[in-house]
């Protein structure tokens, strides 16, 4: 019989509740799109209006992040209190102040004061790719989505070796092939069947649907540009000053909060007489006297913090390998629930594209070993690794 440690059980409990919020951040945002706003009652389902308001969505993303300096605010008082009691006793500290504690540099320049606005250079990308990423998943299902989203890796990968000068190796540009292949045909296999989704919200046809569907492939691919410059962005700046994570994704919260606040007005004022989505007036109706819209807001903000605390959480525990399977069955649970659901129509042309997008994501993180290339041994290490005993004393 397997027994697991107290560290591996509390690491699977960290890892379940990661992928639980992370398949609900997706499944709510897709069931947040297809509640009906206006002439709900009407015979003809065709001239129903759906929610579509995308900046209302990254809106709603940012809270969840800036969410975190909740947690934040119970760590620093956890530690007033540790202290305060330290003179009695010696108390462990708790899953976030370890990881706080791996991630400092001393010989690194704290981030801090007017150098913590450098996050707002990849806030601003996140902003972007979150817009236009919900503009893209009106037009296609969650789990193709969410499979394209995993098209990050190829854009990582290209812009860290033109603009961090990061070598790739031989199997590195083998699995970005196989990520592309993948991409393709996922994205393929959207069109070829389309997606159920509400009569008369965005289609008036098969072609049209399939029109509309390609542009939210386009869109989510697009996306992911952004999504790997802020990603780039980041490291670029971790390399010369050090911050907490969970302090990062709290600033980028608030200045992402801040930034489309900002923006909301300037949208309406330009882009509202040519689309809904900037509409600042409909926007505010729509989420505010549509019950079924903003408790799943409520949700999606409670998903998105929550994720973002188990993700900081596990990254001490887990190697980089491990995470990627974590994604990859985020992906997975994502597509079941959404054919359980009735969302869409199962296909082997999506099957065939995942399983080749997903292998070639393995294989870039390491997770499969191909012969003519070899990974080190912390590269490849397993989900549940054994404690060391100065993480003993920690946990």
């Amino acid at each position: 019989m397997l027994s697991l440690s107290k560290e591996s059980t509390t690491t699977l409990l960290i890892v379940a509740g990661m992928l639980m919020s992370g398949v609900c951040n997706t499944i709510l945002n897709k069931y947040q799109d297809m509640q009906c706003v206006e002439h709900c009652d009407d015979p003809d389902p065709t001239k129903r209006r759906y929610f579509e308001q995308p900046v209302w969505q990254t809106v709603n993303m940012f809270i969840g992040e800036a969410a975190v300096w909740v947690i934040y605010a119970l760590q620093v008082l956890e530690r007033r209190r540790q202290r305060l009691q330290s003179a009695y006793e010696e108390i462990p500290p708790s899953a976030v102040d370890h990881l706080d504690a791996i991630v400092k540099h001393p010989h690194r320049e704290a981030l801090t004061g007017r150098k913590s606005f450098l996050l707002w250079i990849p806030t601003l990308c996140d902003m972007t790719a979150t817009t236009v990423m919900s503009v893209g998943l009106l037009f296609t299902s969650a789990s193709v989505y969410q499979m394209l989203r995993g098209s990050v890796v190829i854009f990582t990968g290209l812009f860290s070796y033109l603009f961090l000068g990061r070598k790739l190796r031989r199997f590195e540009w083998f699995s970005l092939a196989m990520v592309v292949g993948g991409v393709a045909i996922v994205g393929l296999s959207s069109l070829i069947v389309p997606q159920n989704k509400p009569s008369g919200s965005n289609s008036a046809g098969n072609v049209t649907f399939d029109l509309m569907s390609l542009l939210g492939v386009i869109l989510v691919l697009g996306a992911q540009l952004f999504t790997a410059s802020q990603f780039v962005i980041e490291e670029k700046i971790m390399t010369h000053y050090h911050i907490t994570p969970l302090k990062a994704v709290g600033f980028e919260g608030t200045f992402g909060l801040v930034s489309v606040l900002a923006a909301m007005p300037v949208l309406h004022l330009l882009l509202s007489k040519q689309s809904i989505y900037f509409d600042l007036s409909i926007g505010f109706h729509d989420v505010f006297d549509t019950p079924g819209v903003w408790k799943t807001g409520i949700f999606i903000a409670l998903s998105i913090a929550f994720f973002n605390w188990t993700g900081l959480t596990i990254t001490s525990r887990i190697s980089a390998t491990a995470r990627s399977t974590i994604d990859a069955c985020r992906t997975l649970f994502i597509w079941m629930v959404s054919l359980y659901l009735g969302w869409e129509k199962f296909t082997y042309v999506q099957l065939i594209g995942f399983i080749i997008m997903v292998t070639g994501t393995f294989i870039f993180n390491g997770v499969i070993r191909l012969p003519f290339d070899r990974l080190s041994a912390e590269e490849s290490a397993p989900l549940l690794r054994p404690a060391t005993p100065e993480e003993d004393r920690h946990d």
